[in-house]
């Protein structure tokens, strides 16, 4: 029988997690330390799965941004998720670039699927639709344009 130590039982712990899905550096961190991991059993182990390229921030923030764009967060919104995750702004900005999302489309047709196909310009629901596109990480300028897009 192989005997197993805690470095063999991390590495497998957290191929088991980058199996399942992207993880980035910081989460896989938190899941190993709830394991009962100690930081210098995950640090080397971390380096390896970086160096095989099979953990990489740049690649999970890509997957998260265009899975939260594809359900209609706004860039904002994805920004300062990736931000939560310990990913750096430059690949967060990166992650949002690649999903090559025409954001005043999006929103409008957010828009549309919340309060229909009717102009909100100057009636009671501009101020909620302004509200809702901002909520769901839109700026303000792209909630105006989708607001002038209604018709």
């Amino acid at each position: 029988m192989e005997s197993r130590t805690p470095s063999k039982d991390c590495w497998l712990r957290a191929l088991a997690a980058l199996n399942r899905r992207e993880h980035s550096q910081r989460e896989l961190i938190r899941k190993l330390k709830a394991s009962g991991f100690d930081d210098d059993v995950i640090g080397p182990v971390l380096q390896q799965l970086t160096e095989r390229g099979w953990l990489s921030d740049s690649r999970y923030a890509g997957a998260l941004a265009r899975t939260r764009a594809a359900s209609g967060q706004g860039p904002r919104r994805i920004q300062v998720e990736l931000a939560r995750q310990g990913i750096t702004a430059e690949d967060a900005e990166a992650a949002v670039a690649s999903c090559d999302a025409d954001w005043p489309a999006e929103a409008r047709a957010l828009l549309v699927r919340r309060f229909g196909e009717h102009d909100l310009r100057g009636g009671p629901n501009e101020r909620k639709a302004v509200d809702f596109l901002l909520r769901r990480g839109f700026d303000l300028n792209v909630a105006r344009a989708a607001l002038r897009d209604t018709e």
